[in-house]
Order: structure tokens, then C-alpha cells, then sequence
């Protein structure tokens, strides 16, 4: 099916649909309305437009006076309602044609490229319910490296949301995969959606957001321990990080005992308060993949076990760790710290790893072992004979030994000795045998509560080969 072009879309909003409505633009212009006005026809559809670009009317019309941060979600949804409000207040006996109010509060690329183009989009659309509009809210990061390109990119951005909602209302996910109609990933990332109303209650936004990962809209999602999505920028900012990656399928007792260990040793740094510290269970998108199929019931599964144990979930795109710190870098971290087994840490040490790199091993080293990220690294058992294996000098060969001796030495790595061996055979394959036999002794290697949910649900294939068993 051919992709619509931005004036296409503009003439078929003011010609062909059944709405009428509010444009709101608050920081990067009125580039969302210029589009419909210059389609014609827009007194089909535009009702009233506006630009609150100065920070008092905004406040004025959209905060009840009171200063408060302009480019956030916060400040999108009172702009919406505010907007949808008004037209149901002056046209709601005066007009027959169903309402909209679409808001963006953008921040673009300042005079001195200072800063980094971002910002909310949202649309209120009557459904069913004329009171009760349906809402839907995305975040959107401009990369264009010039102030003219990046309002294109917004006037686009805001045109193909208005067109999903008036016209594809009916499913978000076709809204949220037409939003970079005319666009693509290199100007325009999105990293966070979010829908609500009457005629959305089927929806569930963290399968919305996993999409946005899937199609490669943005690299990373994020949900805290309650399983509710979460811009990554509100969750991350000015924060320290504690990150472990993992299958978690499920998280077991060797995985908790791995967090809850290395919180303990990040509670004695000294930029540490429980309030400005956060940990996550990363999981790549990779392990989620059942061949070419997202298996979206899996996914579901792992956050709510991993939220059943109050722990906050990210899934991401990343396959090695040097991209995983150079993503948390642009939030402004106080300090990373990364939980690695030492059969992981070993591949981090693969120069094959980085042929597509010019500095090769150096280079991703360099971008993973910043000032403010340190490795937690927990040892190694053989599973045959039993024996810990703790990485010392003469541990790695050759010229791994001597970059293993400077991160070393300059307090990079920092081996966790103080954990309990008892748990440390386990793995994610013998794991899933137990479930899949469902073998009782499953419950001695996972928390009790995520025992017996996933034997109630009959989760990860539970039961399913029992004559095996023996």
C-alpha cells in the first residue's frame, strides 16, 4: 500500500474526515498547523489553533497560572484536555461533527546546538464516548543536526499522528507504526507511546512499547516494578543505575541473590541515597525472539515475574555492553554499575566481538569503562567439579591480561566474594528442563512466589515434557 505523502495526509484530514478540532504548539512552532492550512480546506477541520510560546500565557491557559516544566508529559495531557474541554464547553450543541485536540510542547535544537530536539505529541479523539475522548501520547527525539529540519521532522510527525487518530483510531498499533511516514529512524526516534479511553481499554502499552523496539523506533523501553511504561528520560535522569542483564525466564534465586548483593555493596558509595538509585533487569530483545516471531505472551510473562519480585524491567536492541553505557550516558547518569558473570565478562574481552569497530577491543572498552561505570563481576563455577573460579592476573592471556590488570587497578572491576556458592550452578537451561518436567525441586531454585505463579499459570511450557521426569 503506498505511504500517503505529508500534503496527501494534510488534504485527506481537511477534505475527508469527520472531525473537527483544536491544533495546540507549544516551543518548535506552529509546524503541525502550517501543513493543514496550507493543504486547504482546513476550515473543515481547525477550529481554533494556537501557539502559547511564551511561558506565562502557557501557564496561563494550560497550569492555572503556576510555573511548571514545559516539555513533559505532564504538561502534554493538561494542554489535550484543556483543549478538548474548550470544545465541548463553546461547540458542544453547535456542531455535529466529532472533535479532536492535538498538543505537542516541543524543545528544538537552540542557536548554539546546545541542547538535544525533544519532545511530546498527543491527540484527544472522540470514540464512542464524546466526553470521554480516547488519548494517545508519544515522546519523540529529534536528531537532525539543524533547527529547520528538525520542525520538518515535527510539522510530519504531528500530521501522520493526526491522521492515525481520526482515521485508524480503531487499532494504535497502525498509528504507532505510521508515525515516521515520510520520516526515518536516523531523524526521528520514539520512545515511548502510550493510549487510553473507552475504546482502549484492550490495549496493553507494554505491547505497544515493545513494538516501538521491534521495529526499531527506539532502541530501549523501560516499565518500573509496578509493570507501568515509563519514559526512559523521567526514570533515568540524574540517576545511579544498577543494571543486570539476563534471560530472566524466570528470574531465579541465583539472579536475586546477584541484585540484592551488589545493592548491598552500591548502598556504601557515597553518592548513593535510595531515593536517586534505581535498578533494572535488562533483557535483549534478542531472547525474546522465537525465530523470526516475537513471542509477546513470553514477554508479558518475564515483566510481570520480574515485577512480581518489585524489580523495574528494560528491554532493548543492545548486544554489547559498550552501547548499553553509551545509551544511559545521554541521561546523565551519576554512576552505572553493571552486574557480569565471568563467562559473560570473557566475551566482553572477544576482539571478535568488535570487527565493525576501527579500535577494535580498545574502542568498546574505552566506551564501556567510563568514570562514572563500574563491573560487578561474580565468579564462575564448574558445574562437574564444583570448584569457584575467581579471575586473578594470570587468569587471562596475553594482551587481555594486562587490560584485565589496568581495569583492575584502576577500580573498574569490582569481584563479589562475599556471595554464597549454593546457588551458583544455576543456569537458564537446567531452569527451564525443571519447568518443562516440572519437577518439584524447581521450588529450592526459585522464589516461592514465582514458583507457584508459574506453576498456577502453567508458564514457559510448564508440565509439558512430565514423562520425562525419570
Amino acid at each position: 500500500m503506498k505511504t500517503l505523502s505529508t500534503k496527501e495526509k494534510s488534504v485527506h484530514i481537511n477534505i475527508n474526515s469527520q472531525y473537527y478540532g483544536t491544533i495546540a504548539e507549544i516551543g518548535g512552532g506552529q509546524e503541525t498547523a502550517r501543513h493543514l492550512f496550507q493543504a486547504g480546506g482546513a476550515s473543515n477541520t481547525i477550529a481554533k489553533s494556537i501557539s502559547a510560546y511564551d511561558k506565562l500565557f502557557s501557564d496561563h491557559f494550560y497550569n492555572n497560572g503556576a510555573p511548571a516544566r514545559y516539555v513533559a508529559e505532564d504538561r502534554l495531557r493538561k494542554m489535550v484536555n484543556y483543549e478538548y474541554d474548550e470544545l465541548i464547553k463553546i461547540l458542544d450543541h453547535k456542531n455535529s461533527q466529532k472533535f479532536f485536540a492535538f498538543a505537542n510542547t516541543v524543545e528544538i535544537l537552540n542557536f548554539s546546538k546546545t541542547n538535544m530536539g525533544n519532545g511530546w505529541l498527543g491527540i484527544a479523539v472522540e470514540g464512542t464516548d464524546r466526553y470521554h475522548p480516547n488519548l494517545i501520547f508519544i515522546h519523540v527525539k529529534l536528531h537532525e543536526n539543524d533547527t529547520l529540519l528538525q520542525q520538518y521532522s515535527l510539522g510530519t510527525l504531528g500530521i501522520n499522528l493526526i491522521y492515525g487518530g481520526l482515521f485508524d483510531s480503531e487499532d494504535p498499533r497502525k498509528i504507532l507504526l505510521s508515525l515516521l511516514d515520510n520520516l526515518d529512524t536516523n531523524r526521528v526516534e520514539v520512545d515511548y507511546a502510550y493510549v487510553e479511553g473507552p475504546d482502549m481499554a484492550w490495549v496493553d502499552n507494554r505491547l505497544l512499547n515493545l513494538m516501538l523496539v521491534s521495529n526499531n523506533m527506539t532502541p530501549a523501553i523501560m516499565f518500573d516494578s509496578n509493570g507501568r511504561i515509563q519514559h526512559p528520560g523521567d526514570m533515568l535522569y540524574h540517576k545511579n543505575v544498577l543494571l543486570m542483564r539476563g534471560y530472566f525466564r524466570p528470574i531465579n534465586n541465583l539472579g536475586i541473590e546477584f541484585l540484592e548483593d551488589s545493592m548491598e555493596i552500591f548502598k556504601r558509595d557515597e553518592d548513593y541515597t535510595p531515593n536517586n538509585t534505581i535498578a533494572f533487569c535488562e533483557i535483549s530483545l534478542n531472547y525474546l525472539m522465537q525465530g523470526e516471531i516475537l513471542d509477546e505472551k513470553d514477554f508479558l510473562h518475564r515483566v510481570d515475574l520480574l515485577n512480581l519480585m518489585g524489580q523495574s524491567v528494560m528491554i532493548s536492541r543492545f548486544k554489547r555492553y559498550f552501547e548499553l553505557v553509551q545509551y544511559f550516558r545521554q541521561y546523565r547518569l551519576i554512576k552505572l554499575r553493571m552486574v557480569v558473570g565471568l563467562p559473560t565478562f570473557e566475551k566482553i574481552f572477544d576482539s571478535t566481538y568488535y570487527a565493525d569497530l576501527r579500535g577494535g577491543l580498545l574502542e568498546a572498552l574505552g566506551a564501556m569503562f567510563q568514570d562514572n561505570v563500574k563491573v560487578y563481576l561474580y565468579p564462575a563455577i564448574n558445574t562437574v567439579t564444583g570448584e569457584i573460579t575467581y579471575p586473578n592476573d594470570d587468569y587471562f592471556q596475553g594482551k587481555n591480561s594486562l587490560l584485565w590488570q589496568y581495569l583492575n587497578s584502576t577500580g573498574s572491576i569490582l569481584l563479589l566474594k562475599s556471595l554464597s556458592t549454593n546457588n551458583l550452578n544455576i543456569t537458564s537451561e537446567y531452569i527451564a528442563r525443571l519447568i518443562e518436567t516440572s519437577d518439584e525441586s524447581l521450588k529450592l531454585h526459585l522464589p516461592l512466589k514465582i514458583y507457584n505463579h508459574i506453576k498456577k499459570h502453567q508458564l514457559f511450557g510448564f508440565g509439558r515434557n512430565e514423562q520425562n521426569i525419570n
